[in-house]
């Protein structure tokens, strides 16, 4: 299982998921909020901090935070955004500092959104509860 843990209270995040979802037409990724019970023992399992401020992507039993994170998701979106995956081999402390600089600027960048995506039954149960 391909699971996502995201921070629910960042609009960025909301919009990253919606963006994965609605390019995921064979529904591999699943996805959780940080901060919630399955997130916090997905982190613990992993030996991440409860407190992690980042995108983790867990995939086959590994997980990628960060900058990684962002790039293994992009290996499996269909097309164009496959390329993205290539700049792993960019090393993660150029990456994650690019990834800290847009996190710390991401209000400024992205705008709120006060639209909300309509949930179907199908795209609820991707979310691990």
């Amino acid at each position: 299982m391909k699971i996502i843990l995201f921070d629910g209270e960042c609009n960025v995040c909301n919009k990253s998921v919606q963006f994965i979802i609605r390019r995921d037409p064979d529904a591999l990724f699943h996805f959780a909020s940080l901060k919630s019970d399955i997130g916090q023992e997905l982190l613990a399992l992993n030996h991440l901090r409860h407190d992690i401020d980042s995108l983790v992507f867990i995939d086959e039993n590994r997980a990628y935070t960060a900058s990684s994170a962002v790039l293994h998701i992009c290996k499996y979106l269909p097309a164009h955004w496959k390329v993205f995956y290539t700049f792993v081999i960019i090393p993660p402390v150029i990456r994650n500092t690019a990834y800290r600089l847009f996190a710390k600027h991401r209000h400024k960048i992205v705008r709120t959104d006060n639209t909300c995506m309509i949930i179907t039954p199908e795209i609820k149960k991707r979310f691990l509860i």
